[in-house]
């Protein structure tokens, strides 16, 4: 009889793991729609470079990560730029969507993964705070030697053209090294700081309810 009721567990649990799957992949989906939406909300700081701009997007795709693990994550990830191109076309030839790409992917993926090996409030908070780090060192070698060398190419521009936009919204910013320390830095520090915040807000609240509907 005891073997009987293992059996019918086992099959039980076999049965539901396409299941589980089908779920987690639907959440993915809803969560990079989700992703997609907010960044169309996105908004220029004050005195930071005009070029770059706020936006919480990344709540959804640290969201996903921890329910659901790297993988999860980094397709929430190409779901939210797919369906940016989808609804508004690339207005920087690609090159905004490759920084998003990158910055996405360095900001969720260490932190998901540090999660992983013990999930517990004080490995999010720490993740997060290497995320963020993370993020704002990739982000000034990506702006300085990839993406805007590469745009300003495409378009006939320099590199001083940036500083001037930025000079023209702080005068702190004269060229490219305080244009990193007076606006790339402190832009993604306060960008992913403030992602990480409405995550760690966010997290529990959101976690058990989409969990228990997957594994339902």
């Amino acid at each position: 009889m005891s073997q009987t009721n293992e059996t019918l567990k086992h099959s039980a649990a076999a049965g539901r793991r396409p299941n589980v799957r089908v779920k987690t992949i639907a959440f993915v989906g809803l969560m990079g729609a989700l992703s997609a939406i907010l960044i169309l909300l996105r908004f220029p700081i004050p005195f930071m470079p005009p070029f770059m701009s706020f936006d919480l997007s990344g709540v959804m795709e640290m969201l996903g990560g921890y329910m659901f693990g790297p993988g999860a994550a980094f397709g929430i990830i190409l779901v939210k730029i797919l369906l940016q191109l989808v609804m508004q076309g690339s207005f920087s030839l690609g090159t905004g969507e490759i920084q998003n790409l990158i910055l996405s992917s360095c900001y969720v993926l260490p932190a998901v993964l540090l999660y992983y090996r013990k999930k517990n409030k004080q490995r999010a908070v720490a993740g997060m705070t290497a995320g963020t780090i993370l993020v704002s060192a990739v982000a000034v070698f990506t702006n300085l030697y990839m993406i805007i060398p590469f745009y300003a190419g495409l378009m006939g521009k320099t590199m001083d053209d940036f500083v001037a936009m930025c000079t023209a919204v702080n005068p702190m910013m004269k060229d490219a090294l305080t244009m990193t320390l007076f606006g790339i830095v402190p832009f993604n520090l306060i960008k992913y700081g403030a992602t990480s915040i409405v995550t760690f807000l966010l997290y529990k609240k959101l976690s058990r309810f989409i969990k228990g509907v997957v594994e339902r």
